[in-house]
């Protein structure tokens, strides 16, 4: 079998979906670091499941002017205690969920130290993640931006946005339903950030990843 075809191309991302991950589970990954930072995308962003719905958390960077900056040199902007209102959100969302004190002590520390570059902050996070629930990965990080490869691996870069609807794309992701925290008011509300699954379903976060995996990306 061609190893290549188990390769698969990756933004970075904050407290990433359930889609990312469940490619995380299985996949062979490059992390792009050398590609063009875009706003309102999940580098920056995640999607929790509150009292009120589905809300957003957003780490703030410093803007550079009238420029582009590669993802790997954008800083993060400490102005306002953005770290202190997303715990506090996560805890009003999630304190009641089965496995939220199992894992929060492993999540603290990112909320209280301070990364310079966004991009740290996102691979550290995700390794704490990929641990808690159980795999490593295969993960490396591009040394300059990659051009696509339609033929030898699967570029996701740009197709797992909180502005596509994952029904629509085909990145192989069929989510499997797991009990939430507010289900009784919302119903089950799929590909929110990791956070939700790894609260929700503690051990079983694996399986409900491998669950949601379906064929079309080989």
């Amino acid at each position: 079998m061609d190893s290549a075809k188990h390769l698969i191309y990756l933004t970075s991302a904050y407290l990433a979906p359930v889609q990312y991950y469940s490619l995380l589970a299985q996949k062979q990954c490059i992390i792009e670091q050398h590609d063009h930072f875009v706003k309102q995308t999940y580098r920056n962003r995640c999607n929790i499941l509150s009292a009120n719905g589905v809300l957003s958390l957003s780490v703030p960077i410093i803007k550079i002017h009238h420029t582009k900056s590669a993802m790997r040199d954008v800083r993060i902007d400490y102005t306002e205690a953005w770290q202190r209102m997303h715990y506090r959100t996560i805890m009003a969302a999630y304190a009641n969920s089965p496995f939220y004190l199992y894992y929060i002590d492993d999540l603290m520390p990112f909320f209280e130290k301070r990364e310079t570059f966004l991009f740290d902050l996102n691979q550290k996070l995700q390794n704490v993640v990929t641990g808690l629930i159980g795999f490593n990965t295969k993960t490396s990080y591009s040394d300059a931006y990659l051009e696509p490869h339609p033929f030898t691996a699967n570029d996701l870069r740009e197709i797992i946005h909180p502005k596509r609807r994952f029904e629509t794309t085909d990145a192989g992701f069929s989510p499997k339903r797991y009990t939430q925290v507010f289900a009784d008011r919302f119903g089950f509300v799929p590909n929110l950030s990791v956070l939700d699954l790894l609260f929700n379903c503690g051990p079983e976060a694996l399986a409900v990843l491998k669950a949601s995996r379906r064929g079309s990306i080989q």
